[in-house]
This record gives C-alpha cells, structure tokens and sequence, in this order.
C-alpha cells in the first residue's frame, strides 16, 4: 500500500502542478519509481479528466457557449500539467516531419522551438478535444469527458510496455520505457473498457470500441516513434496522451 501511495504521489508530482507534493528529502526518482508513477497514472486521469468536467459544468451553467467552455476546459488541462504533453506533442510530431536519422529527429525535438509540423498537430489536436469536450457536457455526457481524459493516462501506461526500451541512458524516458508488464496494461485498458461502457447513452458497445481504437492507435503510434527516434521519449509519451484525449473524446459523439 505504501508503494502504491509513493507511486501515486510522484505521478501527481510529475503530471500535475498539485503543490507540496515534491519533498527535496526524497532521494532521486529511480525505475522502480518510475514504474509505480506511471502504474498510477490513470489514477491522475480520472482526477484531471473529473476537474475538466466540473469546470465544463461551471461554465455551461454561467450560461458560456459549449465550444468555449471546452476550448477553457483544455486550457485548463494545459495548464494543470504544465503544458508538458502539448509541448511534447508538437516536439513529437516536428521530430517525426524531419529528415535524417534518429540523432537528427532527437535533436530537433530537443530544440525548443516549435516548427511547421508541430504548430499543425497543436491546432488540429487541441481544437478536436475542445469542441468535443463542449459537445460531450452539452449531450450530457459527463463520464465521457471523464474517460476521454483517463484514456490518455490509460496510453502512457500503454507507451512504457516492456516491448520499449528508451531512445537515451537518461532523461525521463529511460526512467519510465519498459517499466510496465502485460498484467499492468491488460488491468488498465480493461478498467477503462469497463467504465466506457456507460459513456454513450442508448450504445453501450460504442464506448468501449472507440477506448479499444483509441489504444490501439497509441501502440501504433508508441511503436512507430520507437523505430523512428530509437526509443522511447518523454515527448512521445506527452504526443500519445493527448492524442488518444482526442480520439476518444471525438469517437465517443460519433452517431450522436
């Protein structure tokens, strides 16, 4: 239980902008926190993905519009998790749009800037979680909303599989790739397919198919950029969720 806890407390620490949660006492974060940090990771998508909806709920009720009030909802995200996943989305993609070999992608993610490629995926990706979280809370489909988020954090857990190793010997990516077993990736995702079945009213195949589809593309994804960058990248975990935010979010009003 304790090391349950501890794995918690340093996914909070490292997903969200939650204070008090660092102790500069602790020694250094080693792989075996790394796997229980990112073991718990869902855990901190529920409770994002649950922020998310209550100010959704707030805004609709002050009588906002519902693209707007989820256009602020993911901008609130952003700013709960230090814009680390936007930032490692357009990284992502930019190192992907490069020519060259997998030292010239990395270094080109490592660059900090955001080019062409990058500025596209930010648009397309954030403006697709921000109308349909709007049109998700107007259709009154709060756990949706609620298990569009998680899924994001179900696909990091997805992304550190032990079939990854990392693209570096350092870096936050050599802390988490290859740290979670089948058991931890089958647990989640069926966690997640369970809850998606209330997400659709009237259809209660469709929220697990489009959870099933969304994680299927984030392996797709995680395994492309492997091969692409030679290992795993903390970016490529930031691209994976919220890509998969997005699909999910998208695929759960398809046929509304």
């Amino acid at each position: 239980m304790t090391a349950a806890l501890d794995g918690l407390r340093l996914a909070l620490s490292w997903l969200t902008v939650l204070p008090g949660l660092h102790d500069p006492r602790r020694p250094a974060p080693d792989r075996v926190a790394g796997r229980r940090a990112i073991a718990a990771t869902p855990v901190v998508g529920v409770l994002l993905g649950a922020a998310a909806a209550g100010l959704v709920w707030v805004l609709l009720a002050a009588d906002l519009e519902p693209a707007l009030a989820g256009l602020l909802a993911v901008a609130a995200l952003a700013l709960a998790t230090r814009g680390m996943h936007v930032d490692g989305l357009a990284d992502t993609v930019d190192g992907l749009g490069c020519y060259g070999d997998p030292a010239r992608a990395l270094e080109v993610m490592r660059s900090g800037g955001v080019g062409p490629f990058g500025a596209a995926a930010l648009v397309v990706v954030l403006a697709a979680q921000a109308l349909s979280f709007g049109a998700l809370a107007h259709a009154g489909q709060w756990l949706a909303l609620v298990a569009a988020v998680a899924a994001g954090r179900v696909a990091a857990v997805l992304a550190c599989r032990k079939a990854l190793s990392a693209a570096a010997p350092t870096g936050f990516g050599a802390l988490v790739a290859g740290t979670q077993s089948r058991w931890a990736c089958a647990g989640w995702s069926l966690a997640l397919l369970a809850a998606a079945a209330a997400a659709v009213p009237g259809r209660w195949w469709q929220g697990p198919l489009v959870v099933a589809a969304a994680l299927g593309l984030t392996v797709l994804l995680t395994r492309h950029c492997a091969r692409r960058f030679g290992g795993l990248t903390g970016d490529v975990l930031g691209a994976s969720i919220e890509v998969t935010v997005a699909v999910a979010a998208v695929g759960f009003l398809l046929g509304g």
